[in-house]
């Protein structure tokens, strides 16, 4: 007998998850090689782009009633469209993962814990830039009233589960925000900046610098104070609508007319940006200035190329010469299309050698918060991605998102390669590498 949850769940898949990209499908299996989980669980159909198409489907027909390997299939998931490049029909999984996602959302009972979490998260501290801020500012007091060092002499962090002492290990330190400097060079391109909420509080520093870089480049740089969170972690936690709401949010706070380009310096969120468009294209009053926002908005390293930044560096002189790798961030790949760029800058960097890190456009294992809620699954193919760093022994592995990053400094520190290896974003890669041997 079906229960009044199996119901409600098959009737939540029949309205949020579209039937005609399901059958776009046509069970090739192109997608299973590109797919990080099912390599990672010994090629289980059940956690491959097939798989949970099939099971999305069958979800929305009724052949399969809902309960715990259902959900765990959906869960394992980690959204980074790896398939999409990889399949020739052109299904757009992207769609159907954070549409069944939705389904799941709207129809399953959630405990009075996640409600609190949920409701903290996504209309809190990831609705407004402000309350952001504010905790941040407790990290930050964590790290620099002597509490941090404490907590961790005393071994507290043993109590919590390893992957939380791992991440806790690799926070960047909080900076107080300093004034955004101002140039004397004449500005021949206007853009303006979309902060994000992790880059402009944990990752301050990182913002600094590309602002800085751009303006080094000629840019006048102009950054909206009223812009919010991209909507990128409720879009990908079936909290679709309230992402939405941040993108309307955002699309108010940049003037698109007035600016050449809007530029992120972050993969995950520049996924989610650029399809503002797709997600909005049915709201009459945002439909096309969502059009117009994301036909502006422009990775980091694709506007360093557009600007002439390689021939800067090319200018530059090095008597060193270091290892250094690129690990794609997903979203910017996969989505964005991105990826030549970030490695013909470091191909061109002062004082390093680019050499290609083995599996490079696979994913590291972090996709927004999955390493927080899958850490076992996020360990295995973080240890895959691990094995080619530890073959090509580079100085430095650089990437394009801050989940990323943190991914791959908790791999180094499992290694215990910190001493050999460092983890950097490109801007602070490219900025460091300028300031050391520019004269």
């Amino acid at each position: 007998m079906v229960s009044e949850l199996q119901q409600r769940m098959h009737e939540s898949f029949v309205e949020n998850v579209n039937e005609e990209y399901l059958m776009d499908c046509m069970r090739c299996g192109f997608c299973l090689p590109a797919c990080p989980t099912y390599l990672a669980t010994n090629n289980d159909e059940t956690h491959s782009p097939r798989g949970r198409i099939a099971l999305m489907k069958a979800m929305r027909d009724g052949d399969v009633v809902w309960d715990g390997s259902v959900e765990d299939a959906f869960d394992m998931c980690l959204g980074c469209r790896a398939c999409e490049p990889a399949c020739p029909a052109g299904v757009q999984y992207g769609v159907l993962i954070e549409e069944t996602r939705v389904a799941i959302q709207q129809a399953k009972p959630k405990d009075l814990m996640e409600k609190i979490v949920r409701k903290a998260s996504f209309d809190g501290v990831f609705a407004d830039q402000k309350k952001m801020a504010a905790t941040v500012k407790l990290v930050q007091f964590y790290q620099k009233s002597g509490l941090q060092s404490a907590t961790r002499k005393i071994g507290f962090l043993s109590l919590f589960p390893p992957f939380m002492k791992e991440m806790e290990g690799v926070l960047p330190k909080v900076e107080t925000k300093k004034k955004k400097p101002s140039s004397l060079k004449p500005k021949t391109t206007r853009v303006a900046f979309f902060a994000g909420c992790l880059m402009d509080t944990l990752f301050q520093e990182t913002n600094r610098k590309t602002i800085e870089l751009l303006e080094w480049l000629g840019v006048e740089v102009v950054v909206p104070k009223e812009q919010q969170c991209c909507g990128a972690l409720h879009g990908h936690s079936g909290e679709m609508e309230k992402g939405l709401r941040n993108a309307r949010a955002n699309i108010d706070a940049f003037d698109s007319d007035h600016v050449d380009y809007i530029v992120n310096n972050a993969g995950g969120c520049g996924a989610f940006l650029t399809e503002y468009e797709k997600h909005l294209k049915n709201d009459p009053h945002y439909a096309e200035k969502a059009a117009r926002f994301s036909q502006k908005m422009l990775d980091i390293s694709s506007l360093f190329v557009k600007l002439g930044m390689n021939v800067r560096l090319k200018s530059l002189e090095s008597d060193e010469t270091a290892i250094v790798t690129y690990q794609d961030s997903c979203h910017l790949r996969n989505v964005n299309k991105v990826f030549l760029e970030p490695r013909s800058l470091l191909q061109d960097a002062p004082g390093f050698e680019y050499k290609e890190l083995i599996d490079a456009g696979s994913c590291c294992g972090s996709a927004g918060i999955y390493n927080l809620l899958q850490p076992e699954m996020a360990r295995k193919i973080l240890e895959l991605k691990m094995e080619g760093v530890r073959k090509l022994q580079p100085s430095k592995v650089v990437t394009s998102n801050p989940g990323c990053l943190m991914q791959m400094q908790v791999g180094i520190q499992r290694e215990g390669l910190e001493k050999e290896i460092q983890a950097v974003h490109i801007v602070d890669f490219l900025y460091d590498a300028i300031q050391k041997n520019q004269n």
